[in-house]
């Protein structure tokens, strides 16, 4: 068997419906998905093909702005099992990644199917989560993953994931997260992300609700008890350069005025600058919540909220509590984003003043003392 391995292209829907249906009985890819993935995707779609027949394929997502790939299936026609076609296209998948600058490649299977999972592990995909209700018929899928440019030890993951419920509450989404990471005992619940939204808004946006300032949520992780670190590098009343209507900035002014003199007579440690050592942050027990521009991620210049949930010599590791499904992406997709310095530098400086801004939280009987130093040698 002589095969080539290329990209797809339309011509070869049909070919691979018909490999769709032979291989899978449920959850299977409709023509207007692989359309989307062979036109308009972030994706790679790679057939294997042998004369004139599509012997397999295996489809590889992108996570725009982040090192993060995902093997999002692999399908091989009946008449090619047993000749090592998986391994080829795993390989295959994971040069794609390489080629797109990703260091990590995630997938997801069943636990009952012990051929791809020994495939998977044979060729060093690590568990690292199981997902329940994943599939159509509410079986479960284990999640694998796979360092594909050098291996790192294993590490735990320890934040909870919450996906914000309105295109405005990323903030509350992430204070929620940081909270239940520090509390586990302490339940995640859709009134709370509201009413956290509610004390912290600035109502900066043009039109519709505002998003969260720092100082804002800042007094909310400090009015449900946690010590907190509040770290901006600029000074006065932020987002104002997006806002034209005079009405709105006076608004956003006299609601920022109020959290600064409500922060006053708190314990709130205030640090005026652009620089955060997130290991030491870290490692020190504390789970900060980090402004970035969301442009490398979606490409709309607007501030975002993100949870820093790791960090090792070459990724920060993100929680990003909002899903684009019109990327295909699911919570999965969201959770623990391996993204390099360099590119986490350029994200967490938002707007033409690089404004940058930090709120850590911390059990009370933890001190936030001494820490300090840089984002990645940023200035």
């Amino acid at each position: 068997m002589s095969l080539l391995f290329r990209t797809a292209t339309q011509d070869d829907l049909k070919s691979l419906l018909d490999l769709e249906n032979q291989c899978f009985t449920s959850d299977r890819l409709t023509p207007r998905s692989f359309q989307w993935m062979i036109s308009r995707a972030h994706a790679s779609l790679i057939v294997a093909q042998d004369g004139s027949q599509l012997m397999g394929y295996c489809l590889v997502l992108f996570h725009r702005g982040t090192s993060l790939a995902r093997l999002y299936s692999i399908a091989i026609a009946t008449h090619g099992r047993g000749l090592g076609l998986g391994k080829q296209l795993l390989d295959q998948a994971e040069h794609c990644a390489r080629a797109h600058d990703c260091a990590y490649l995630r997938l997801e299977v069943r636990p009952d199917n012990p051929v791809a999972l020994s495939l998977y592990e044979r060729n060093g995909y690590r568990r690292f989560a199981v997902v329940h209700d994943y599939y159509e018929d509410h079986a479960h899928a284990l999640r694998l993953e796979k360092r594909i440019v050098q291996p790192r030890e294993s590490r735990e993951f320890q934040v909870p994931y919450y996906q914000q419920t309105t295109e405005f509450t990323c903030g509350p989404a992430c204070l929620l997260m940081a909270m239940r990471a520090l509390q586990p005992e302490r339940l995640i619940e859709r009134r709370d992300e509201l009413q956290i939204w509610r004390e912290a808004t600035t109502v900066f946006m043009t039109s519709g609700h505002g998003g969260c300032s720092p100082q804002g949520l800042a007094l909310a992780a400090w009015r449900r008890g946690f010590r907190v670190r509040l770290q901006v590098s600029i000074a006065g009343p932020l987002f104002l350069g997006g806002v034209r209507d005079e009405h709105k900035k006076e608004v956003i002014r006299l609601v920022h005025e109020a959290f600064c003199t409500e922060l006053q007579h708190t314990d709130v440690e205030q640090v005026s600058s652009n620089q955060l050592d997130l290991a030491h942050t870290l490692k020190a027990g504390g789970q900060p919540l980090v402004l970035i521009s969301s442009y490398r991620l979606t490409r709309s210049k607007a501030p975002h909220w993100v949870m820093v949930t790791d960090y090792d010599e070459d990724f920060v590791y993100l929680h990003d509590p909002d899903i684009d499904h019109s990327q295909h992406r699911q919570a999965l997709d969201c959770q623990h984003i391996p993204v390099t310095h360099k590119a986490f530098d350029t994200m967490c400086a938002f707007g033409g003043n690089k404004l940058r801004a930090s709120v850590t939280l911390y059990a009370r009987e933890q001190s936030s003392n001494g820490v300090s130093g840089t984002i990645n040698g940023a200035s």
